[in-house]
């Protein structure tokens, strides 16, 4: 009924126009199933949930230049100053920024020996007080918070306690409720007091970003997280300067950012992934469909005459608008088949030499429907100006 045979047969008389559109297609439907993979795999990557408000915290640095400032002492009061602000929340001092890309990080003991007890993951080291949880926003869903006499002054202090995220927890003790439970620094306990449902680390493209802990030492260093709703951040950006500086002048104040622009920062190469592989997408279906409009174009001047005569024997618009669509899916099928081995043969290098997961079958197989619409809408309106040669034409040109 769709007479694929004469249609096969014509095909095969003029080769060299449908191989390089099959090659076109293959090449494409491989690129695009992967490219598209890609870009579904970065984006889930990039809209994973870090457990923190991520936009009402605001993060900045202290740089102290006079050397007679008690450091100790000027963080406590630059905190109690912070959280006596107007529309602050909560606020309190850090080691290390989430997702920043850079801070602490560090693996413990399960046993007091280290020759003989097993090692915890890699984990993202922050070290906390009792406002960490309420300014980050975190989700406290087992064990309890910080108290304020438990925070020590330095990470060799005894006294060690600890909130971990879920995440770490599991890895750790799975199957096992991980608040009570023991961890070593060398011969140092550090105890497990509290688990937060989620809390990422900074390096947003590790493994173990998920791995967290929070130590409870109140760390008098320079940077600082102070929790507000996000319309009052530009206004409390000059709060906080007017207010540390006019406690103490000797220094300066900087670096304001929210932990959502830190975020946004972190992920800029994928962003970036992205934009280049969507072009990329984009531009490889435009050629291909101006490919197959051009081809039909050249075969409607080339196939005049026959189509007149068909016309003249009684073939309808349809029957040659039909044609062309069968002719464009024979290549687009077959295209797509030997495209779609290609691609996940291109698939298994990708995931041998970066680290990639394996492509899911179902992206070659919707790249092979998605150029099946996008050729079909290519040929249509060529095909349409085909149906209506009129078979006088075959008359007179016979």
């Amino acid at each position: 009924m769709l007479n694929i045979k004469p249609i096969f047969s014509s095909l095969l008389r003029s080769k060299s126009g449908p191989v390089l559109l099959l090659v076109q297609i293959i090449l494409s439907v491989a690129i695009v199933a992967n490219a598209s993979f890609i870009i579904h795999e970065r984006l889930e990557m990039m809209q994973r949930d870090s457990g923190i408000n991520e936009e009402e915290v605001l993060t900045f640095s202290v740089f102290n230049f006079d050397p007679s400032i008690d450091g100790e002492q000027q963080n406590k009061i630059d905190q109690q100053i912070l959280r006596g602000l107007p529309n602050v929340q909560a606020a309190t001092s850090t080691n290390m920024l989430p997702l920043s890309g850079s801070g602490w990080s560090s693996t413990l003991n399960l046993g007091p020996d280290p020759e003989t007890a097993k090692s915890t993951p890699q984990f993202a080291m922050y070290l906390g007080t009792e406002h960490t949880v309420k300014t980050l926003g975190l989700k406290l869903i087992e064990g309890r918070n910080f108290y304020a006499d438990e925070i020590n002054k330095s990470v060799n202090d005894p006294g060690k306690l600890a909130i971990i995220s879920k995440a770490f927890g599991e890895a750790v003790w799975p199957g096992e409720s991980a608040v009570g439970k023991l961890l070593y620094v060398d011969d140092e306990q550090l105890e497990v007091i509290g688990v937060v449902e989620k809390f990422q680390g900074a390096w947003v493209d590790s493994d173990e970003l998920e791995y967290s802990v929070i130590h409870n030492v109140d760390f008098a260093g320079y940077s600082y997280m102070v929790r507000a709703e996000p319309g009052q951040h530009e206004a409390l950006q000059d709060a906080i300067t007017k207010a540390l500086m006019k406690e103490n002048p000797n220094r300066v104040i900087d670096d304001f950012q929210s932990v959502a622009e830190v975020k946004k920062r972190s992920y800029r190469d994928h962003e970036l992934m992205i934009t280049v592989l969507s072009m990329m997408v984009v531009l490889l279906l435009l050629i291909t469909s101006l490919g197959l409009t051009g081809m039909v174009m050249f075969n409607i001047q080339r196939r005049t005459k026959q189509i007149g005569t068909r016309r003249a024997l009684g073939a309808t618009k349809g029957d040659i608008l039909s044609l062309f669509l069968v002719e464009n899916y024979l290549i687009c099928l077959s295209g797509g088949v030997l495209g779609a081995s290609l691609a996940v043969l291109l698939g298994q290098q990708l995931m041998k030499y970066y680290d990639l997961p394996q492509l899911n079958l179902i992206y070659p197989l919707m790249t092979v429907v998605g150029m099946m619409l996008v050729t079909t809408v290519a040929v249509v309106l060529p095909a349409r100006k085909a149906a209506n040669i009129s078979p006088a034409m075959a008359t007179r040109s016979v």
